[in-house]
This record gives structure tokens, sequence and C-alpha cells, in this order.
């Protein structure tokens, strides 16, 4: 009678350690989306999270949802100075004003987007010609790219705050435009297909 081997480890990509940051790692980073919703969620999210860690804006996900109507574009669009005292007030979420104020504004120019293209998804992914771009190398991720350095710009110029290139690689990376999971990563072959 042979052995039982254990199953070999799984690899995944350096930053997933925690629960939290493992389930989202496994379930979501990377996974093309197409939902403006999901994609507008992505853009407060990601926007959020500067300078601080993705691990705190997961643990604040939950208070987001809650804090921003579900995410809902047009709801968050009528926010006023009401809503932003409450969300100031909302330990659910990174009280920070300009972060609140951004929110609303781009929520009001994500709707633009949309009565423009139709979709929020129609007008973002024609960046990358509506198929993920794939790291061919171990070399390290990078900050930015010339593609999220020409969304940063759109994005600007159509009145959008907090979208830095960055910030915009780093919301290409988790709604899956890009795909940079690690070469060795499970997930990596998994987004592929």
């Amino acid at each position: 009678m042979s052995p039982v081997l254990p199953d070999p480890p799984v690899r995944r990509c350096h930053w997933a350690r925690t629960p939290l940051s493992i389930r989202y790692h496994d379930e979501e980073w990377g996974v093309p989306q197409h939902d403006d919703r999901v994609l507008f969620e992505f853009l407060i999210l990601e926007g959020a999270q500067a300078g601080l860690s993705w691990e705190t804006i997961l643990r604040k996900r939950a208070g987001y949802r809650r804090a921003f109507g579900g995410f809902d574009p047009a709801a968050v669009a009528r926010y006023g100075g009401r809503q932003v005292r409450r969300l100031l007030a909302d330990p659910g979420i990174v009280r920070n004003r300009l972060k609140i104020n951004a929110a609303i504004q781009n929520a009001r120019a994500f709707l633009a987007v949309q009565e423009e293209f139709g979709s929020f998804d129609a007008y973002i992914w024609r960046f990358v010609d509506g198929r993920p771009r794939r790291r061919r190398s171990s070399r390290s991720v990078p900050a930015r790219t010339p593609e999220s350095d020409a969304i940063s710009k759109d994005l600007k110029q159509r009145g959008f705050q907090f979208v830095g290139s960055t910030i915009c690689y780093a919301f290409m990376q988790a709604v899956g435009m890009v795909n940079d999971h690690a070469m060795d990563c499970f997930r990596r072959a998994q987004i592929e297909g």
C-alpha cells in the first residue's frame, strides 16, 4: 500500500496573508468585472485606500456598502450636506472629508460617463481594448502603466477625483483589466481560463 501524500501547499500572491485578504484574492481580485455597480464600488474603494492599506479597506467594506447605499451611483450622486455629515461620523468607513466628497463627485461623473457611453463598463474597458492585459514575466508588478496613465488623465478631465495613475492601476488589477497574479499563483491560470 502506497503512502498518502499530503496535497501540495496552495501558492498565492505574496500579499494574500490574512483570512480577509486570502478570501478577496481567491474570489475577486483580478476577475474581469463588467457590472457597473461593481466597477463603481471598486472606484470608490480604491480612492478611499489612498495612503492606507488595502486590508483596512477590506475590513471597512461592509461599512462602505451600507454607508454608500450598496454603491448605487445614482443614490450617491444625490448626497448633500446632511449625508456628508452622517458619513463623517460613521466609524464604518474612512472618515476623510476629501475622500467622501470625492466619492460623491465621482458618482456624478460616473453617471455622466454612463450617459455618454451607455455604461461605465463600455467606457473603461476600451482602455485595454476590451481584453485583460497579462503580466508575462515574474518581474515586479508596476505601480502604474501607460494604460493607467491614460485612464487617470481621462477620468480627471471628466471631473473624477482621487484617480491618480497608481489608484487607477490598482483599480485595473481589482476589476480584472490586468491579470497581475504571480506566475506561480493558482488563480492566474484559473482567471485566464
